[in-house]
């Protein structure tokens, strides 16, 4: 069958060859885990169980997870391993006995039909997360309708120059736009537990990169503009990390400022966005990288 779950629309024939997201149809992990790096409504005290697929169709030049978005374990020391659907339910079921606070599916956006099919014959029990970089096609997501509980995604650029030169996808601000209006659609406003954990609703992301302050502002502006005060979540990142690669790219070279978060983070004060979080600058660490060894993966 050929391939047409994401934006890139390059017809593959997965089964046969990989196309943009290089990565077989089946369905293809590095880790699964509780993980405490997301945002303290979803990490909480206990852990995401957190599972992270290899391969990505947008392929960010600067991706801090490269050894597995870039295709399979094709850098680094990651390792990988196909599954299937029972063995990824099992995977679910051992991460909820572990007692963590939600299934956190990181970058599946490339496995959507086989995620939904996934889903439809197994029931968590617990809030699941869809943590994707917000590169999606409408139809795809509605595959997942009354399937997902918590979208977390990126919205990453603006403006569509800068798309097409660090994820060679100009169309990536109208396709965040119009998925990141999907999820609110499919979810509704946030709700939280009495603990202060996310148990529904849309949480954007933006990561702040170097030398980009006004294209960060627009994201935040669209944002504001386009959700009621306290209905949605936004995180304003400052963890960016200059990783190996980047020679064609030397404005990516260099870390991110305190000045120029500093700008982010008042836009964002100055907004309507009345709910999430700032970083501090420290976040900016290789640490903060999951190591990508088959962890939890392996029967």
């Amino acid at each position: 069958m050929n391939c047409n779950l994401c934006p890139r629309d390059c017809g593959a024939d997965r089964a046969k060859a990989f196309g943009v997201c290089a990565s077989p149809a089946q369905m293809t992990i590095a880790r699964a885990a509780a993980h405490f790096g997301e945002e303290p409504c979803i990490s909480g005290t206990r852990g995401s169980g957190t599972i992270f697929f290899c391969g990505c169709g947008l392929r960010c030049v600067f991706c801090q997870n490269a050894a597995i978005s870039q295709g399979g374990a094709a850098g680094g020391d990651a390792v990988s391993v196909q599954v299937d659907i029972t063995r990824t339910c099992a995977i679910l079921r051992g991460l909820k006995a572990q007692g963590v606070h939600n299934l956190n599916l990181v970058t599946a956006s490339h496995y959507t039909d086989v995620i939904a099919e996934t889903l439809a014959g197994f029931d968590p029990g617990l809030p699941v997360v869809w943590n994707s970089s917000g590169y999606e096609r409408v139809e795809t997501l509605k595959l997942l309708r009354g399937k997902i509980q918590i979208y977390l995604p990126d919205f990453k650029f603006f403006d569509p120059a800068l798309a097409a030169r660090y994820a060679n996808a100009p169309d990536y601000p109208e396709a965040a736009k119009t998925a990141i209006l999907e999820m609110f659609e499919q979810v509704g406003d946030i709700e939280f537990d009495d603990d202060g954990l996310l148990l529904r609703g849309l949480l954007i992301r933006h990561l702040v990169l170097p030398g980009q302050v006004e294209d960060s502002f627009k994201v935040i502006d669209w944002v504001s503009r386009s959700f009621p005060p306290g209905t949605v979540m936004f995180s304003l990142l400052a963890q960016y990390t200059p990783m190996a690669g980047l020679e064609r790219y030397p404005e990516l070279t260099c870390r991110l400022t305190a000045e120029e978060y500093g700008r982010a983070a008042e836009r964002l004060y100055a907004s309507r966005i009345t709910r999430g979080y700032v970083q501090e600058l420290d976040a900016a660490s290789e640490t903060y990288i999951p190591a990508f060894d088959l962890t939890g993966v392996l029967l």
